[in-house]
């Protein structure tokens, strides 16, 4: 009996991955559609105005200012974290490490706090609304200063 059990479970096992192995390539195959977007590679250094890195761990979202949707799509926010160094590389906006569409970009500063968990920048760099950085990516290596809190 107890090699039927092994063989029934071994079918069973079988079936499922019949039915999902399938599906996950349909499902990839469905998001791996190109981007409409055409990326430059970016990145660069975020420090304070006199020079000294900010936090590292911190992160960096870029939102395009004068990229036009194509068709009923947006470019998409881009992404970056922020080394200990105070650089960044691998921006990400679609597939990772891709950059960012061309243009101009408004910069949010998101994490960053020091050692006693204080933030590390004013409050005005945490919203696209309220940030004064605007990055223009025919600027790379990106040097970005802001003011220390």
């Amino acid at each position: 009996m107890r090699p039927f059990r092994s063989t029934k479970r071994m079918l069973s096992v079988s079936k499922r991955l019949a039915i999902c192995v399938p599906l996950a390539c349909w499902i990839t195959a469905g998001c791996s559609s190109s981007s409409p977007f055409d990326y430059v590679p970016v990145s660069g250094r975020v420090t304070y105005e006199d020079g000294s890195p900010i936090s590292g761990g911190c992160r960096l979202e870029f939102t395009a200012l004068d990229a036009q949707p194509v068709g009923t799509a947006h470019p998409r926010v881009g992404l970056a974290v922020v080394n200990a160094s105070g650089e960044f590389d691998c921006v990400t906006s679609y597939k990772y490490g891709d950059g960012l569409v061309p243009g101009k970009h408004k910069v949010v500063i998101r994490g960053a706090t020091d050692q006693r968990g204080k933030p590390a920048v004013a409050k005005e760099y945490g919203t696209v609304q309220t940030t004064p950085l605007v990055i223009d990516t025919a600027d790379v290596p990106l040097e970005i200063k802001i003011p220390k809190p």
